[in-house]
């Protein structure tokens, strides 16, 4: 369908999109994948997002829409799947693509949708609303409470029930005045080209912010499955670059148990053919991480349920659990100390722009917007080589990825 009336600069339609979603109180979904530079939206015509199970979300056959789920699926954080009434993308402004599956009700938000955009769009000088999480502000763990975790999760890998786990932490900020969602997209889009920048908004999530480096499970265009172990951080300063870091053990061995992780469930599932490259030294944002890249040519290796699969399989990963993958669970279920809520969960579009294309990424580097305030989140893989001090410097530069849109102090 062509955009009603002629079609303005993107921005200011991406901005009659949004404002219409958050006062229509829809679910909403903006992203622009790695290394491209068009953004992509999706939105729904349902008041609440449709929950789904792991399933059905990346098979072929599955609706097209967008995939939030969070860390641990409950009742006041649960698995959201976004269909997709509505497509936009930047690269093709003077179209709006459509669902061909409309329910009744669907038809009178489609009427409304094509009403408002045919009005003046709202000013950019006034900054959008957004959805606010209906659950309250999680607890943000001090210094001394997050040394205290650490010690404790080393303590329990000395003995044996673990060995490896990965610790996190909230960190609230004041929005600067005048603070602009899309502004905020826009400055993540332009700082972090090689990530998986995203906005995220429905009633029963809240609004989330993020550019994540680390990709989860993905089904490209020719028909290649892929997915990647990432794990150990370093700041990456003009003195330090991927081609001259240097690992420690502690870092090393942190990413082999990720990478080794990923080679496990392929042998759960029988599956021998894949190509692996790594581990390499790769840089997201202002940070350098230790990255294994896994490929699976599907149209060789015929397994037309491997993206569902693995996907079931990897979440949560060790890379935002631990290992043993339950011991590692429970024991952040006894000790963390907060819900993570859609941090360390996953996101992304399934089958947009067409079917069969699944991109799909660990909802890292993250913040959630409240009235006034950011959570912010972070966490920092902990082996029995763990210092707190270390990690909590770690947990502080990762922080600083998101919050960079935010200026100010993180508390």
């Amino acid at each position: 369908m062509a955009w009603p009336g002629e079609a303005p600069d993107f921005r200011i339609q991406l901005r009659q999109i949004l404002a219409f979603a958050f006062q229509q109180g829809l679910p909403v979904a903006l992203w622009r994948l790695p290394n491209m530079q068009q953004a992509q939206l999706c939105l729904s015509f349902s008041d609440e997002a449709a929950f789904v199970g792991l399933t059905p979300v990346l098979e072929p056959k599955a609706p097209a829409g967008f995939a939030f789920f969070p860390f641990r699926d409950s009742d006041h954080n649960p698995a959201q799947f976004l269909p997709a009434n509505v497509f936009f993308d930047t690269a093709n402004p003077t179209e709006l693509q459509i669902s061909t599956a409309l329910e009744e009700e669907d038809e009178a938000h489609m009427q409304e949708l094509l009403a408002f955009l045919g009005t003046a769009p709202p000013s950019s000088s006034t900054p959008l609303t957004w959805h606010v999480s209906p659950q309250p502000v999680p607890h943000t763990a001090t210094r001394a409470e997050y040394a205290a975790l650490v010690r404790k999760a080393v303590a329990t890998i000395e003995q044996g029930h673990l060995r490896k786990v990965v610790s996190s932490r909230a960190a609230r900020q004041l929005l600067p005045v005048g603070f602009d969602v899309l502004v905020a997209f826009g400055e993540l889009h332009r700082r972090y080209p090689t990530a998986f920048v995203s906005l995220v908004s429905t009633p029963s999530a809240g609004t989330w912010l993020g550019a994540t480096p680390e990709k989860l499970v993905e089904v490209d265009e020719d028909g290649v499955f892929r997915t990647m172990a990432l794990a150990g951080t370093q700041p990456l300063t003009p003195d330090l670059t991927p081609q001259t870091a240097m690992w420690t053990g502690k870092e090393i061995e942190e990413q082999a148990l990720v990478a080794r992780y990923i080679v496990s469930c392929f042998k759960q599932l029988r599956l021998r053919d894949y190509d692996e490259i790594g581990p390499r030294t790769a840089a997201a944002g202002q940070l350098l991480h230790l990255r294994t890249d896994f490929a699976v040519p599907l149209r060789q290796v015929p397994h037309p349920t491997l993206a569902t699969d693995m996907l079931r399989l990897l979440h949560p990963t060790s890379a935002v659990g631990g290992m043993p993958r339950q011991a590692a669970l429970d024991f952040l279920q006894a000790y963390e100390g907060y819900d993570r809520a859609y941090y360390s969960g996953f996101l992304g579009p399934v089958n947009m722009p067409n079917p069969g294309i699944a991109r799909v990424f660990v909802n890292l580097r993250c913040l959630q917007l409240r009235e006034d305030e950011a959570i912010l989140y972070a966490g920092t893989g902990l082996t029995a080589f763990s210092d707190p001090l270390r990690e909590w410097t770690e947990t502080e530069l990762k922080l600083a990825t998101a919050g960079a849109v935010l200026g100010g102090k993180v508390d």
